[in-house]
């Protein structure tokens, strides 16, 4: 017995979902890249992604839901306003500006599946994931037509740009109709996303080497950030979207009406830099609670920040540096040292 793909994607745009598709439970059609990738170390110090046990969920997604035969994609967008450009602020990818997508998306997903269950009348298992669960789900949802995989390896929808989350329901339904994958990628002999990277990530177009990138090196990594990519890396102290913002695609990106991803103010888009090397644990708690940037805490920010400060230059950010060469957190201590070397005296 299966279920209505159509009456499903009703119920998910009623939900406020912009786009949506069904594919059939099978392997991610760029599996084998995901194995070359990780075999290549571009993934860095993510262990995470190169588990066994990860690998074998990527390898089978039975692995994950025994009997699973469908997986439902969602996309929302999440553009807003236009970004502030001062260097004596600290730019912000703009998908963290308003509340953690997670927070929004997996309830709504949970409120979609259960509406499956009941409306299906069979007996139905399932699994959420919003951008944590091991599947490659930029190619799932390729493969469940919300759009190509571009040079960045970002997901772009060739009518609504690439600013946009995704969210998934794995399932053992079978429903009457699958969705027609996407026909490949459209960027033709564009390469100005690749020649936009600051630091360089992309080794070939559709390979994206962590290790070099801003994102990566700004949210994920949690040592010390190489000293010869530091001034590559601009005012950007949580992200990065040079990649997406020069993307020709983005014309195309509408703003959001989900209200939840919208700022609350100028400084949650690009805060002072001086702010933000200022920041004990109470205060940074106090302003990022319930928003992405909280996930890597005060002494990532911090660092990112003193980095920021130093390619900034500016004799402002000297004493806020200086105390932190106090700080009792041995690498915010020495990204203060470094950007402090970075202004003219």
């Amino acid at each position: 017995m299966t279920f209505s793909a159509e009456l499903l994607k009703n119920q998910a745009r009623a939900l406020g979902f912009n786009l949506m598709g069904v594919t059939r439970a099978a392997p991610s059609p760029t599996l084998a890249a995901y194995f070359r990738w990780i075999d290549a170390g571009m993934h860095g110090t993510m262990a995470y992604m190169a588990r066994p046990d990860r690998q074998a969920r990527r390898r089978d997604l039975n692995v994950i839901l025994p009997g699973a035969r469908s997986l439902v994609v969602v996309g929302l967008d999440y553009r807003t306003l236009p970004p502030l450009a001062d260097p004596a602020r600290g730019r912000i990818a703009a998908y963290a500006w308003g509340l953690d997508y997670h927070d929004v998306l997996t309830p709504r997903l949970e409120t979609l599946a259960v509406w499956l269950r009941e409306h299906s009348g069979q007996t139905m298992s399932h699994r959420v994931y919003v951008d944590t669960g091991a599947i490659l789900e930029r190619s799932h949802a390729s493969a469940a037509g919300l759009g190509f995989t571009g040079k960045n390896t970002m997901l772009i929808h060739p009518r609504r740009g690439s600013f946009f989350f995704l969210g998934e329901i794995l399932t053992d339904l079978e429903f009457d109709v699958y969705d027609t994958p996407h026909r490949g990628a459209m960027c033709d002999s564009c390469t100005r996303c690749l020649n936009a990277c600051p630091t360089d990530a992309f080794p070939q177009p559709y390979v994206l080497d962590a290790r070099r990138c801003i994102s990566y090196l700004t949210i994920e990594h949690k040592g010390t950030i190489d000293p010869d990519l530091r001034p590559l890396m601009g005012n950007w102290v949580f992200g990065c979207d040079v990649c997406q913002e020069v993307c020709p695609f983005q014309r195309f990106s509408p703003l959001t009406a989900e209200t939840a991803f919208y700022p609350p103010d100028a400084e949650r888009t690009a805060p002072r830099l001086v702010d933000l090397l200022a920041l004990d644990a109470a205060a940074f708690r106090q302003r990022y609670y319930g928003s992405p940037v909280y996930r890597i805490g005060r002494e990532r920010l911090v660092r990112n920040a003193c980095i920021a400060a130093g390619n900034w230059g500016h004799p402002d950010a000297r004493a806020p540096l200086r105390r932190l060469l106090d700080d009792p957190g041995d690498l915010i201590r020495e990204h203060a040292a470094w950007a402090l070397g970075r202004i003219p005296a």
